[in-house]
C-alpha cells in the first residue's frame, strides 16, 4: 500500500514541477500504472479511496452556486444526448468486438459499457461475459482517457485559463474537518441504501449544501486537493496489478479498438451538445467521455471546467447503466435462443 502510494505522489510531483495538465491525476495514474506493469504495486486500501472520493466530492461540492443551479435548465437536454450517446457506444463498439474480434455478445455489452464498472464486474461474476476480457478493455480505456484527455485538450486551447473559482479563499481547517467527517457519515448512509460512487457523492451532497446555504466558504485547500487527485490516480494506475500480462498483450488490440471507437461517439454527441447549448465543447466532452466518476470530476476540476456539470452527467449515466444494461443481456440472451 504505502508503496503504491510513495510512487503516486513521486509521479503527481513530478508531473507538476514539469506543467503537465492535471498533474496529480495523469502523474499518479501514469507512473503507479508503469509500476504495476513491474509487479511494485498493490490495490488501494478502501479507507483511502473513501479519503479521496470525498476530498474530490466536496471540492466539487465547493463550486455550487445559485448560479450553477440557474444553468442546470440547460442540462436536461444535454443529459438526453448523453443517454443516446451511451446506447450507441455499447452499440456499435459492441458490434466490432463481435465481428472482428469473436467476442461473445455479453463480454462485448459489459466490456464497451462506458462507466459503472463495479455493476459492470458484478454481473461478470455471475457469469455474464468473460471477466478477464472485461476488466481488461475497461481498465485500459479508464487509464487511457484520464492520462491523454488532458493533453488533447490543452494542446487544442480547449481548456480556460482560469478556474471558476479563481481567487475563492481556501476553506478553513475546521470547516473542512467538519464537511469531511459529515461526508463520511451520510456516505455510510450511502453505501447502506446501495447508491452508487457513495461517498463521492455524499462529499458533493454536504460541501454544496454548506456552500449555498452560507455555513462554509471557499474549496479545500490545495494540498488537501492534490492529495485526494493523488489518491485516485494511484487507484486508477493499481488496477494494472492484478492482470496477467499476458491478458493484457491478448487483449490490448481489442481495448485498443473500443478505445478509439467510444471516444469518438463521446466527441460526436459532445460537440452536437457543444453547439446546441452554446457550452464549451471541452467541458461537454469530458462530461461525456468514457471514465469513471470520480477521475473525470477530478479531471475537470483539474482543467477548469463547471465540475458540477460534469459530475452530474457521470452520475446520471451510472444509474442509467444500472437501467439498460439488463436489458442489453436481455435482449442477447433471447438472440441465442432464436
Amino acid at each position: 500500500m504505502f508503496a503504491t502510494l510513495a510512487i503516486g505522489f513521486a509521479g503527481a510531483m513530478t508531473a507538476q514541477y514539469a506543467g503537465l495538465p492535471a498533474p496529480a491525476l495523469i502523474g499518479a495514474t501514469l507512473t503507479v500504472s508503469c509500476a504495476s506493469l513491474f509487479r511494485l504495486t498493490r490495490d488501494i486500501p478502501p479507507f483511502c479511496k473513501d479519503i479521496a472520493f470525498i476530498v474530490i466530492g466536496c471540492s466539487l461540492g465547493s463550486s455550487i452556486t445559485l448560479q450553477t443551479l440557474a444553468d442546470s435548465a440547460k442540462w436536461p437536454v444535454s443529459l438526453l444526448f448523453l443517454g443516446a450517446g451511451v446506447i450507441a457506444i455499447i452499440y456499435f463498439c459492441g458490434k466490432v468486438l463481435v465481428k472482428y474480434f469473436h467476442e461473445s455478445r455479453d463480454t462485448a455489452v459489459l466490456a464497451t459499457s462506458p462507466g459503472a464498472l463495479a455493476y459492470v464486474l458484478s454481473l461478470a461474476v455471475d457469469g455474464r461475459g468473460d471477466l478477464r476480457s472485461i476488466a481488461v478493455i475497461q481498465t485500459i480505456r479508464l487509464v487511457a482517457v484520464i492520462t491523454t484527455i488532458p493533453f488533447i485538450l490543452t494542446h487544442l486551447g480547449l481548456h480556460p485559463e482560469v478556474s471558476p473559482v479563481a481567487g475563492a479563499e481556501p476553506m478553513g481547517i475546521i470547516a473542512f474537518s467538519i464537511i469531511f467527517v459529515s461526508s463520511l457519515i451520510v456516505g455510510r448512509l450511502f453505501i447502506r441504501f446501495r447508491i452508487p460512487a457513495a461517498f463521492f457523492l455524499a462529499g458533493v451532497c454536504v460541501s454544496g449544501a454548506a456552500h449555498l446555504s452560507g455555513l462554509a466558504v471557499g474549496r479545500p485547500a490545495d494540498e488537501i486537493i492534490f492529495i485526494g487527485f493523488t489518491i485516485t490516480g494511484s487507484l486508477v494506475g493499481a488496477r494494472f496489478s492484478t492482470i496477467p500480462l499476458a491478458d493484457l498483450r491478448n487483449l490490448f488490440w481489442k481495448s485498443i479498438a473500443a478505445l478509439f471507437l467510444s471516444v469518438f461517439i463521446a466527441a460526436l454527441f459532445a460537440g452536437a451538445v457543444s453547439r446546441l447549448l452554446s457550452l464549451p465543447f471541452g467541458q461537454v466532452f469530458v462530461a461525456f467521455a468514457p471514465g469513471g466518476v470520480e477521475a473525470m470530476a477530478a479531471m475537470a476540476i483539474s482543467l477548469h471546467y463547471d465540475p458540477a456539470y460534469v459530475a452530474v452527467h457521470h452520475l446520471f449515466r451510472i444509474f442509467f447503466l444500472i437501467l439498460i444494461l439488463p436489458l442489453f443481456l436481455k435482449t442477447n440472451t433471447r438472440l441465442k435462443k432464436e
